[in-house]
């Protein structure tokens, strides 16, 4: 009889999930239709879907942590700076310090998980909105990448570091492995944690969630050190793929983010939103940048189309909120 139930309760669950995220199943598979119709064979290459499936890696491990930013009602504009700046760091301290590959990633992932947990003390302990300190640490930790790297690109020659972002399952990328990983961490901390509660409780309404005993603060500075966290393993795996550390790694990845979380439906007021979402949101904007370079598009336009369809899901979640 229990059985029965949990399999009634997955099979909801799944239904749910399908109901929530129709429009943009739709949106996905029209995508796919008409990249179909323009390209043809070349787009449904399976050389193309595992390319697509390493590129659109990175922005996922982003888009998991701005998911959990955005819900709390905050922006996070640092990640694609802690991307160049974990890549340079790891880089030189493989390559010019010899230090043991993994104790270089250790230590390149806690410098940039560390401006994520400062991102988030100045948003819980300060009236400083999250949009304005991620923006002076995009900054910040831009400059210190340019700084450490004096603007070279840091080559690294070691097979094991080489391997984090070029190994194989079968004909599978092991970026498939991390992103299942990510996607599936998150949705447990949001959907079956007391945190992932307090996250979409503070996002909801702060004042509210206060009353109800949640600490906010700490929310608030879990979340954000978490999304330096996506990001410092996005860099790692990035400088894996390029075989190098570079200080214009991550530029504008901020942007593809949180057009993903957004496209996704996740409310840029906070409180509300699903991974579930955000894991199409990538796929649509990874579609569409493959698309759009595999038809010859122009660099300049790609960067009005995306904006073009950030302005549409931010005028979605507007028409959403105010019918609610």
């Amino acid at each position: 009889m229990s059985n029965e139930k949990t399999v009634q309760s997955n099979s909801n669950r799944n239904f749910a999930v399908i109901r929530n995220n129709l429009g943009l199943l739709i949106a996905f598979l029209v995508l796919c239709l008409g990249a179909t119709l323009l390209l043809g064979d070349t787009f449904f290459a399976w050389q193309n879907f595992s390319n697509v499936l390493r590129q659109l890696s990175i922005n996922m491990f982003l888009a998991c942590g701005m998911t959990l930013v955005i819900m709390l009602g905050g922006i996070d504009l640092s990640v694609g700076s802690i991307i160049a700046m974990v890549g340079v760091f790891v880089a030189g301290f493989i390559t010019d310090l010899n230090m043991p590959v993994a104790l270089a990633m250790v230590l390149a992932m806690l410098l940039g998980t560390s401006v994520g947990a400062f991102n988030g003390a100045v948003a819980a302990f300060t009236t400083i909105p999250p949009f304005i300190v991620t923006l002076a640490t995009m900054n910040i930790a831009r400059g210190i990448a340019r700084v450490y790297s004096e603007t070279r690109t840091i080559t690294i020659s070691d097979p094991f570091f080489k391997s984090i972002a070029s190994t194989y399952i079968g004909p599978v990328p092991i970026q498939v492995v991390y992103i299942i990983i990510s996607v599936v961490f998150t949705a447990i901390l949001l959907n079956r944690t007391q945190m992932g509660r307090h996250i979409l409780a503070t996002g909801g309404n702060i004042q509210a969630a206060e009353y109800a005993g949640v600490d906010t603060k700490k929310v608030t500075l879990f979340v954000f050190a978490l999304s330096g966290f996506f990001a410092s393993f996005a860099g790692i795996v990035s400088a894996s793929r390029l075989f190098s550390g570079t200080h214009t790694a991550g530029e504008s990845a901020e942007m593809d983010a949180i057009a993903s979380v957004v496209l996704g439906g996740t409310s840029m007021s906070g409180g509300s939103g699903s991974i579930s979402g955000t894991v199409i949101g990538v796929f649509i904007i990874a579609i569409l940048n493959n698309v759009l370079n595999l038809y010859g598009i122009d660099s300049s336009w790609q960067y009005i189309v995306k904006g073009i369809v950030i302005l549409i899901a931010v005028f979605i979640d507007y028409f959403k909120n105010k019918t609610k």
